[in-house]
Parts: structure tokens; C-alpha cells; sequence
């Protein structure tokens, strides 16, 4: 749309796949853009009026020109399908020509979404449109093709080829013969700088989605990978099944709120510091990533008490020794740690939520993440 806005278009069609991400976003593209665009025969359900605007007329030299759009009541409106409807294009088109010509229209063009078939059989029904641009899985063809009154174009659908109608009127300024040609975009056409700025932009954006897409696309596939381990991570909504007392506690402590401590100082990316906040990260069946594992981050059961599938080995001997805690509580992370002060304040009898207050007020304070953090 922006590149329409950059070549001048006079008026825009409307079809199926411009409504992917429903009507809301396509409206607000359009007033973003400022395009002019037309669909006679989408309707808005609820107001049962056009969802956009039908038609418009404008002045062309001496010659006012009416330009419609249609689209195939054949189309899937995706999720625009539960608010929108498609008007009978024949019986649309009718009204929509009567009333360009009563505006004062002399040359009537319609923008159609129709497709080939239909759009030939719609310009032999109704009478009084000069011009029909082919759109909607259209062939390219060289020459157009004159449907009694009507000249019809066909520039296909990738953007290779733009055709040329000319239409020849009489002294009244009515069509009387018509000829449309398609011309391709060969390299003898020269490119406009700002269009290869849209373009190089559009590409550069598209590449980094797709990137990140690969990225969570390759994190998820190593996750489904681990989770085929025999011994694996299951995250604390598995534990709290029969822990439930426990897990209530769990949620009065710091450990609960580990994620939002780096979300917070904006490092939920920086590998060295996701480990401690998270369960088993990047071991079988732990935390991946904050997209594909959600259910995996904050300090859970598991960082202290092992993997949920060795269960039975460590339910009657699992004591917490300082050896666990250390693993992250240690050196610059947490110089002043203390294992015998500090184990009272979180183990499941201390229902006090002391750890969490300070964490909370903490987190409330100070976004950035000074050293020392895991003292709590």
C-alpha cells in the first residue's frame, strides 16, 4: 500500500487476501496510506452498508471517470468472515453503474476481483462499464479482449507486467472502442529511489522475522528433542498436582518472581544470566525460551529438589544442602550469601513472604539489575 501511495494510484481494488488480518487492519492501513480504496459489493453485516467505500468519481482532464470495485462472493473473508458479507456482484454492479451515471460519470471502470471467467461474464451482463481491470488469479495476456461493449485487461498477478487501456470517445464523450495492451517491467524501466528504499525495507523487515521465526522454530524443535530424554524436566504444575501446600508457600518466595527480575532489567535474552532464573535451561525438557517455555521460568521444585522424573529416587532423601543453592548463588551473583541464614526464609514451613516483599519492592524501585541481585 505504501508502494501504491509512491506510484499515484487513483483508486485501489479490493480482494480476498488483502482482508487476511481482517477488515479493522485494513481499514487502518487504508487511513494510514490515504489510498483510494473502492468495493461496491462488501458489506458490513451488522449496518448492512458497504464496509468500504463503493465508488468514486473523478475528473480526468475534461472526462469524469467512475471507478468501482467488486470482489467474488466466492472468497473465503478469513477472519473478517464473522462481520463481513459479499453482495451478488451482478446485481451490485448494476446499481453501482446507474448511480455513476447519474453522478455524471462519462467512462465507467471497474476493478474486479471477479477472476477471468467472471469478470467476462459480468461485463457481458451488464451493460454501461467501458473498462474492466482482471484481477484475482488472472492470466497475463498480451492484448486485451473487447466483451461487446467492454474492454477488458489482463496484467496477471505478479506485478511483472502493467497494462494500458485506451478507450476512444465521441463527441459526447461516450465509449466507442477500446484497446488494452500489457507492457512488462523489463530493466528498461527505471527504478524511482524511493521505491527501492520501500522495497529494501520491506525486505530487510521480512528477513528478520523470518529469522526470528527460525529461531523459535529451532528452540522449540530442541525442546521436543530433550523431552524424548528418559529423564527430563516437568515444571512445577506437574509437582503442585500433590504438592499443593508447598507450591502455595513456593509462591510467597523471591523464587516465584525470578523471571520478572530479568524481564525487568531487560536480560530475558543474555544467555549467563537466564540459567538461574529459569528451570533447566537448555537440558532435557527444561526452559528454552520465554516464547516457547513460559511455563518453565521463575526458580521451580525442580531447581532445588532435581529433575520431576527422578522423583522416586529423590523423595525420601531430598534434603536441600547448600551445595544446590550455590550453584547460582555464588561469587558476583550473590557475594554475601549465607547458606544457614538464608535456607529458613524460603524452605516451605515460612509462610512469612518476606523474600518476595523485598523482591517486590526491589523490582518496584530499581529496574536495573545491580550485583548482588540474588540475595534474597
Amino acid at each position: 500500500m505504501d508502494a501504491m501511495k509512491v506510484l499515484g494510484m487513483d483508486a485501489v481494488g479490493v480482494g480476498d487476501r488483502d482482508l487476511r488480518f481482517g477488515i479493522a487492519y485494513l481499514r487502518g492501513q487504508i487511513k494510514r496510506t490515504g489510498l483510494p480504496v473502492v468495493c461496491a459489493n462488501l458489506m458490513d453485516k451488522k449496518a448492512r452498508k458497504p464496509a468500504l467505500t463503493p465508488y468514486l468519481v473523478k475528473k480526468v482532464g475534461a472526462v469524469k471517470v467512475g471507478v468501482f470495485g467488486l470482489l467474488s462472493d466466492k472468497v473465503d473473508l478469513g477472519p473478517a468472515r464473522d462481520s463481513l458479507m459479499v453482495s451478488d456482484p451482478e446485481a451490485v454492479a448494476r446499481k453501482v453503474v446507474a448511480d455513476l451515471r447519474r453522478q455524471g460519470a462519462e467512462v465507467v471502470v471497474l476493478l474486479s476481483q471477479l477472476g477471468k471467467v467472471e469478470s467476462e461474464d459480468l461485463a457481458t451482463a451488464v451493460p454501461g462499464i467501458d473498462a474492466v481491470m482482471v484481477g484475482r488469479n488472472a492470466p497475463m495476456l498480451q492484448k486485451g479482449r473487447m466483451i461487446k461493449n467492454t474492454v477488458a485487461c489482463y496484467g496477471g498477478d505478479r506485478g511483472q507486467y502493467m497494462c494500458r487501456t485506451v478507450l476512444t470517445l465521441d463527441a459526447r464523450r461516450h465509449s466507442t472502442t477500446g484497446d488494452a495492451e500489457a507492457y512488462m517491467l523489463g530493466p528498461e524501466v527505471g527504478e524511482k529511489p524511493e521505491m527501492v528504499k520501500l522495497v529494501k525495507s520491506f525486505e530487510d523487515a521480512l528477513n528478520e522475522k523470518l529469522r526470528k521465526a527460525e529461531r523459535e522454530r529451532a528452540a522449540s524443535d530442541q525442546a521436543k528433542t530433550v523431552d524424548n530424554a528418559p529423564d527430563h524436566f516437568l515444571g512445577a504444575e506437574i509437582c503442585q498436582r500433590c504438592h499443593v501446600q508447598e507450591a502455595e508457600q513456593w509462591k510467597t518466595t523471591s523464587h516465584s518472581v525470578a523471571w520478572q527480575t530479568l524481564v525487568n532489567a531487560k536480560k530475558d535474552a543474555t544467555p549467563d544470566c537466564i540459567p538461574c532464573h529459569v528451570v533447566g535451561f537448555k537440558q532435557p525438557g527444561g526452559f528454552v525460551s520465554g516464547v516457547t517455555t513460559p511455563s518453565l521460568s521463575n526458580v521451580q521444585c525442580e531447581n532445588c529438589h532435581g529433575m520431576g522424573t527422578r522423583h522416586e529416587a529423590f523423595a525420601t532423601s531430598s534434603k536441600i544442602t547448600e551445595q544446590t543453592c550455590i550453584t547460582c548463588h555464588h561469587g558476583e551473583n550473590d557475594p554475601e550469601f549465607d547458606f544457614d541464614k538464608k535456607l529458613p526464609r524460603i524452605i516451605h514451613s515460612n509462610l512469612s513472604g518476606e523474600t518476595i516483599q523485598t523482591k517486590k519492592d526491589k523490582m518496584g524501585a530499581a529496574p536495573p539489575m545491580p550485583k548482588g541481585h540474588g540475595s534474597n
